[in-house]
């Protein structure tokens, strides 16, 4: 949860509870005055019972009922105020604020143990562990079948005036262009030096123009790359800049790559070109993929899988082109090679993904979802080419429990995002975006699909704590996927979906019943009063069978001495 806001909140709100007690306490003041407790045990110390029974029902007798609707209306808009904003911080924070005040700032006021803080080493190194697991989980990933912006981004702004993308989705594809288009030594050549600006740069126009200045110089790869990407408004455009770009960056990735043993400055210039290059080639591969073009980009895929095996640049790999490749080869239902694909990179070594794991059980199913009857299968039981297909749904929905819901249709999908967090609900639209034509290829798979789902859960009662194939399932994905989502109409999926917090609930039963209190008290005034006054004299009844014991225990002198202090 960010800092500033709860910086801003906790403060006025603790202000204002604190405000209240002192309220509460005048009142309480106040009304010890109108009892005149005092002066009835001085005057009367021998029925000090009667004389606080008496006072009692002299000060309710007072009471009109103008005063039980007041009060009653008044704790039902004050509860009912509370409950709007700890409903709408648990909307947007996923936590109840009352709760969160009390854990960060009553709790250690109280002497409550501070759980951040290790007791031994023991605990130190898993902490560490812990941390490190975490950091790995809630890595965010480049998207690797995401989509154009100015031919597919801007195109749907302009038909719905929506904004697809977040401005953290954008901010991460800036930080990710300048990180594999530009270098150390773009100064000595001038129009590097005008695109490293440009990619720092915010505002798209002023992008698209930076590109045009530099390619008035010379043919710049990055500078049509940027064209491609923001300005070209159709996929065929986009293909045009992009072979023009491919042909720019292969000369500069033959020239570097003679001078690339020449000392440090021309090694980072050569690992640069090479990211062009790769850069370019996996997008004009999807141009074909996404011109019906499949063959002709399968094989350009398969190239760029060859050369990021051959070359060992870590930034290569962020691309994750294995996964357009799959995607490719399920749209020629080229099973086997899919099959192939998924045998090199389904490795325990390798990070997974949803496309890596769903993939996986789709295959299965296609062995036996054509055939598979629920009722059949509840009478002889499954058998094994079922009962592994089963495990591979339950290890994918394991892996990324977002996805079933898109790919079921019981979730309506949006247009991916530039960027994923593995097993949250960024990477479950970018899968099933792409994926559902497939599912829905083999028949039965999705019948299968939505009959042995739900069953994973039962294995991981406990997700966040424990799993099952893959390590517990992080709990920072609502967090990140709010960022990379555009919340405004999208709905981010939670798992394990979050109970109303406590004093949510609590304030929704205090709120309806000062409300009904406050409607039944201006309708039936008399009898709300009578109803009133029985329950007071009720709820003192305790306090006045203590002070009788009191009385007849203590001598009447002494009781008058203690009533005088």
């Amino acid at each position: 949860m960010p800092e500033q806001p709860e910086f801003c909140m906790v403060w006025p709100w603790t202000f204002f509870w604190t405000i209240w007690y002192f309220v509460m306490l005048f009142m309480i003041y106040v009304y010890r005055l109108s009892l005149n407790y005092r002066d009835h045990l001085i005057t009367a110390p021998s029925s000090a019972m009667f004389g606080t029974e008496s006072s009692l029902s002299m000060f309710l007798n007072t009471l009109t009922p103008k005063f039980y609707v007041a009060l009653t209306g008044t704790s039902s808009l004050i509860s009912g105020l509370i409950l709007i904003f700890e409903w709408w911080y648990f909307r947007k924070y996923g936590t109840s604020f009352i709760e969160q005040v009390s854990v960060s700032h009553l709790r250690p006021l109280l002497g409550g143990v501070d759980t951040s803080t290790p007791n031994n080493s023991n605990t130190s190194n898993g902490d560490a562990d812990s941390n490190r697991q975490s950091v790995s989980e809630c890595k965010v990933w480049r998207n690797p079948l995401n989509l154009f912006r100015g031919a597919e981004y801007n195109r749907y702004t302009w038909v719905t005036g929506r904004e697809p993308l977040t401005y953290y989705d954008m901010n991460l594809s800036a930080q990710d262009h300048q990180t594999f288009f530009t270098c150390d030594s773009d100064h000595l050549r001038p129009a590097d030096a005008i695109m490293q600006k440009a990619w720092r740069e915010r505002n798209p126009q002023a992008r698209i123009s930076a590109a045009h200045e530099a390619l008035e110089l010379e043919d710049c790869a990055t500078a049509y790359i940027l064209l491609a990407e923001e300005e070209a408004t159709t996929i065929v455009d986009a293909e045009k800049l992009f072979k023009q770009a491919l042909k720019a960056g292969e000369g500069c990735y033959r020239r570097s790559q003679q001078l690339q043993h020449h000392g440090s400055q021309y090694e980072a210039q050569h690992r640069r070109d090479t990211n062009v290059l790769v850069y370019i080639k996996r997008r004009l591969s999807m141009c074909s993929r996404k011109l019906g073009r499949t063959r002709e980009a399968v094989k350009m895929m398969r190239d760029l899988c060859v050369f990021q095996l051959m070359k060992e640049f870590p930034l290569l790999s962020m691309f994750n082109i294995h996964e357009n490749l799959l995607e490719s080869l399920l749209e020629l239902q080229n099973y086997a090679d899919v099959q192939a694909v998924l045998a090199k990179y389904d490795d325990i070594s390798l990070p997974k993904s949803a496309t890596i794991c769903y993939t996986a059980a789709l295959l299965k199913a296609r062995a036996v979802s054509d055939k598979f009857s629920p009722e059949a299968a509840s009478r002889r039981g499954l058998s094994t080419a079922e009962m592994n297909a089963v495990e591979a749904i339950h290890r994918a929905v394991e892996f990324n429990p977002h996805v079933p819901k898109y790919l079921l249709e019981m979730k309506s999908l949006i247009l991916p995002p530039e960027h994923i967090l593995k097993r949250g609900d960024s990477e479950a639209i970018a899968y099933a975006f792409f994926h559902l034509q497939h599912w829905k290829r083999v028949e039965g798979a999705l019948n299968l699909l939505h009959c042995t789902w739900e069953g994973t859960f039962r294995m991981i009662p406990y997700p966040l704590e424990k799993g099952h194939l893959f390590y517990p399932y992080p709990i920072c994905t609502e967090t990140a996927d709010r960022e990379l989502l555009p919340t405004v109409f999208h709905e981010v999926s939670v798992y394990p979906k979050k109970e109303l917090p406590f004093f949510i609930l609590f304030t929704a039963g205090l709120c309806s019943f000062t409300a009904m209190l406050a409607l039944l008290t201006h309708q039936f005034p008399e009898l709300m009063g009578v109803f009133a006054k029985a329950f007071l004299s009720t709820l003192f009844a305790p306090l006045n069978f203590i002070m009788e014991k009191v009385e007849s225990i203590l001598p009447s002198s002494l009781w008058h001495q203690l009533t005088r202090i």
